[in-house]
């Protein structure tokens, strides 16, 4: 069915409901930032596959609004149907809930299906139209009333993630969020997160792809832990391991039925931006509610020493792969045929060969030339570049494995670079440096920080329009909170044990785009009467393209980095490689 058939189709069950605008966000039952295929309403319906979007439909208009980092790829999808872009952040274009404000009458409705719509997003939307009386209904899946294809709802098996990696008994974790409950006043947590309840149950799944995690609802009181899941899912080591830690398992539909039951006078804490609104409204009017992020995220952000020699084991091994992966490519480019996707997939067969490797951790952005330019672009069958010997080519990817997530970015070139390329990556090398060699005060902000790596591209009048950093899981999610690094307002400090990406890049429409990304943790590191300071350790080994950078344009102190950190690199890396690759290695590695 082609996009503005299943428009038509739609506007047809809103005439029936008596719904004048209708909204459909990226999302699921839990706010996951990927879904599940069943939970793709969104891209069924507009044809636009990037990861985040909200499409509205009125009686009149289908419009899709969607952010920086997917404007380009947008653009490119919704050609040919009636489908407006509307590109957020930019000057005089309106949110969502500002536009039906403007566009919908009084006596008018608003349509929302209420199990992936947030909490926080239906308030703030009757907030933004109080006083014009607008209705609002959420019982409806109108996209489920048309996709008639729709795919089933996942059903694989529940693993356990044992405490060789994840340092902490599931019944040591529960015993900790009991703690800060009791802190706080609190009966109850209420878990709609999937990797909160993934790492607070230390199990993982493989309902959604290339995120471990299994679809369920988790609580916890302060006598017992529940787990709401398909039970088909769950094996008996499973079962045991649950039983072991102290947690009930109880079909994934009864989370409604036991939150009825919770009598006046007690408190529940969750976070409204990870509850929908269904499950919200299952909740007894006279119970007390905490509105905040949720206890198991600011937890699971800081990562136990376990976690983090684990993830330096991982980032060793994934290292390993891309550089053999790079070594191969720098052989083959200009004698054997190569695209955007099979080079994505020979990355692949090399990550495949290490040691508890299970999936990649997100779709391998593999972009050539001016492909590259849009900053999450996706090859397709349909749609793909064949990579020739010069310009640059963009390879952002990871891998889930057992003992830890990845994900690094490397732009390199396959041949002879202009003058402006060769600048361009040497502003973004300049950026990432300029962060990543920063010491900064115990209480700063990723939000601080973030125009350290903007500060040499500003100077140029460049910028991108991204987060320099987010947090990244435990062989979980690879976008983590609740910490990140970016332009954007943030309130939550850095702290010793938190995972990170650095990742600051160029992009320039039907020319290049360029990324520079390795993943820190943070460590303590002086003490001073000013306070204690803080700094980042490196946790990913891979050459930085030398034949990219304009030396002339590096300082004496990021000349000295770069070298400090190839000599890392060759001496952390070498012992994984064969000779070839050593001495493909060695070459990459030299001091400039």
């Amino acid at each position: 069915m082609e996009v503005n058939m299943k428009i038509e189709n739609l506007r047809s069950m809103m005439e029936k409901k008596g719904i004048s605008a209708y909204i459909i966000p990226t999302a699921d039952p839990h706010q996951s930032e990927y879904v599940a295929d069943y939970f793709k309403s969104r891209e069924w319906m507009s044809g636009f596959t990037g990861s985040a979007g909200s499409l509205v439909i009125s009686m009149d208009r289908a419009l899709l609004w969607t952010d920086g980092r997917y404007f380009l790829q947008a653009e490119k999808e919704l050609e040919g149907s009636e489908i407006e872009l509307m590109k957020m952040g930019t000057k005089d274009v309106p949110n969502y809930s500002q536009w039906l404000r403007d566009n919908l009458n009084s006596g008018q409705t608003i349509g929302f299906h209420g199990q992936v719509f947030a909490e926080s997003s239906a308030k703030d939307l009757e907030n933004q139209l109080k006083g014009k009386d607008i209705g609002f209904i959420s019982d409806f899946d109108l996209v489920g009333d048309i996709w008639h294809d729709r795919p089933s709802m996942p059903k694989e098996e529940v693993i356990i993630h044992e405490k060789v990696y994840a340092g902490l008994e599931a019944k040591e974790k529960i015993s900790k969020v009991r703690e800060i409950m009791k802190g706080k006043g609190a009966s109850y947590f209420l878990i709609g997160s999937l990797d909160d309840i993934a790492w607070l149950y230390n199990i993982r799944g493989k309902d959604i792809a290339y995120s471990p995690v299994a679809i369920s609802y988790g609580l916890v009181s302060l006598e017992k832990a529940y787990i709401f899941i398909d039970k088909d899912k769950i094996n008996t080591q499973v079962e045991d391991h649950l039983r072991a830690n102290g947690i009930e398992l109880l079909a994934y539909e009864e989370i409604t039925e036991l939150l009825a039951t919770i009598k006046e006078g007690n408190t529940i804490i969750l976070d409204e931006n990870r509850i929908n609104r269904e499950l919200y409204k299952a909740i007894p009017k006279v119970v007390n509610l905490i509105n905040e992020v949720d206890i198991t995220t600011t937890l699971k952000g800081i990562k136990n020493q376990v976690e983090i020699e684990n993830q330096r084991n991982a980032y060793l091994k994934d290292g390993a792969a891309l550089v053999k992966f790079l070594a191969w490519l720098d052989r083959s480019i200009g004698k054997i045929e190569i695209d955007e996707i099979s080079v994505a997939d020979k990355l692949k067969t090399f990550r495949k060969k290490q040691d508890l490797f299970q999936e990649p951790s997100f779709e391998t952005i593999s972009a050539y030339g001016p492909n590259a330019a849009m900053a999450h672009y996706r090859a397709t069958t349909d749609d793909y570049s064949v990579l020739e010997a010069k310009g640059l080519y963009l390879i952002d990817s990871g891998g889930q494995y057992i003992d830890g997530t990845t994900d690094i970015t490397r732009t390199i070139a396959l041949g002879d670079l202009t003058e402006e390329e060769k600048t361009d990556f040497t502003l973004t090398l300049k950026g990432h440096i300029n962060l990543i060699k920063t010491r900064f005060l115990e209480g700063t902000t990723g939000f601080q920080l973030d125009i350290l790596s903007r500060q040499p591209l500003w100077n140029q009048g460049l910028d991108y329009k991204h987060g320099t950093g987010h947090g990244i899981g435990f062989f979980l999610n690879v976008h983590e909170g609740p910490h990140r690094i970016a332009s954007v307002y943030n309130n939550v400090p850095l702290e010793k044990g938190m995972v990170m990406s650095i990742e600051p890049g160029i992009y320039k429409d039907g020319k290049h785009g360029i990324r520079i990304e390795n993943i820190v943790v943070v460590n303590e590191d002086i003490s001073t009467e000013s306070g204690n300071f803080l700094s980042f350790e490196v946790l990913s080994y891979v050459p930085i393209d030398l034949n990219c950078i304009d030396v002339s344009l590096l300082n004496q102190e990021e000349v000295t980095w770069l070298n400090n950190y190839h000599r890392e690199v060759y001496s952390k890396l070498a012992d994984y490689l064969n000779e070839e690759e050593k001495t493909w290695l060695q070459d990459k590695t030299r001091s400039i």
